[in-house]
């Protein structure tokens, strides 16, 4: 969690820091007469961080976020942290799931990795309205975290789905499940990056994440369960000169009853796909280094049609993530519902700034 640190004593400390996105788009047949291109400025992610420990081992987080054109909540989280091995969190947090989910959007190596389905969490169309399923991959609940040598896990229940169809009240259980074949990577609590830009060594991790709730879907007369898993893997090696190649995959699979009709709250079921593979340019001279980087997407329902989408991109890198552009190019159908959308192009400029 980024920010500077002010010490109060031996063990009182607190931390402040933001965050900013923000991008300007140009897309196909997106106006609104249906055939002309769109421009669209969007701020799409504003965030204030804050930590502190109020005793030893006893931590503290609360950060907030632009949600829908007002900035609320993202993370409420009262802390206790003893070692490396086992931590517990209860409050609001990121709910244990796929590597691109705990990555937030700062931490991702491309600039757009929400194509492909997102679990409830993160799937909410009603920003966590209602307690439907929550937002920006956060849900209320408590987690279990810690890491034992190499291996890595987070083990959670949380409020979840809690619609009309959960009239038996069932928790959501999730967990996240790594093993660092080669360096552990150097990210805080539980959470991932796809990218260290050939800084943290030699990478091989393989990740399974699982998330399952009974009553998670459906109507109060006819409810389902949900279930939904994946298999995501990153590999990263530096080379010469401060070049560095980078391999991203993911499968995943989601399951309910497409049987059973769900329109306060849809939920994707099939499988899903992408693959992502990065170039950190050596060599350069100059502020900053150039990444260009090729991500393939692959939606596929159990009904209705695929869709695909293919990203060319390059992120100009001047101090990690904190600090980095992006020029992509994207064209295809698949977005982050799994719903075949519309086939379109878009190139998009972004910009990243965190303290």
């Amino acid at each position: 969690i980024a920010g500077g640190k002010i010490q109060i004593d031996d063990t009182r400390w607190v931390s402040v820091g933001a965050g900013i996105r923000a991008s300007v788009s140009s897309a196909s047949d997106s106006a609104p007469d249906g055939t002309s291109r769109s421009t669209d400025f969007n701020l799409e992610n504003m965030r204030l961080y804050f930590a502190g420990q109020v005793a030893k081992n006893f931590k503290l987080y609360f950060n907030t976020e632009k949600m829908w054109g007002e900035y609320g909540v993202l993370d409420a989280i009262a802390g206790l942290e003893p070692n490396e091995k086992f931590n517990l969190w209860i409050g609001r947090m990121l709910v244990p799931a796929d590597r691109i989910e705990m990555n937030g959007p700062f931490y991702g190596l491309s600039w757009n990795q929400y194509t492909v389905p997102l679990f409830p969490s993160d799937n909410d169309p009603n920003n966590g309205a209602n307690g439907l399923a929550g937002t920006y991959g956060r849900d209320e609940g408590v987690t279990a975290w810690g890491s034992l040598g190499k291996f890595q896990y987070a083990v959670g229940f949380f409020e979840g789905y809690a619609g009309a169809a959960n009239q038996s009240d069932d928790p959501l259980f999730a967990t996240r499940l790594a093993y660092h074949f080669l360096n552990k990577e150097p990210n805080p609590a539980y959470f991932t990056s796809s990218t260290y830009f050939g800084k943290a060594g030699d990478i091989l991790t393989l990740g399974f994440a699982v998330q399952h709730q009974g009553d998670g879907y459906g109507t109060a007369a006819q409810s389902s369960s949900f279930t939904g898993y994946v298999f995501d893997g990153l590999f990263e090696k530096p080379l010469a000169d401060g070049a560095a190649i980078t391999i991203e995959g993911e499968y995943k699979d989601f399951e309910v009853d497409p049987q059973i009709a769900a329109a306060e709250f849809p939920m994707f079921d099939g499988k899903a796909y992408f693959g992502t593979v990065a170039y950190l340019i050596g060599g350069t001279k100059g502020t900053g280094m150039y990444q260009p980087y090729l991500r393939l997407t692959s939606n596929d329902p159990s009904a209705g049609e695929s869709s695909s989408l293919t990203e060319i991109g390059v992120n100009y890198v001047i101090d990690g993530h904190n600090l980095r552009f992006n020029l992509n190019y994207t064209s295809g159908d698949a977005n982050a519902s799994g719903i075949k959308g519309k086939d379109i192009d878009t190139i998009l400029f972004g910009v990243q700034y965190q303290i």
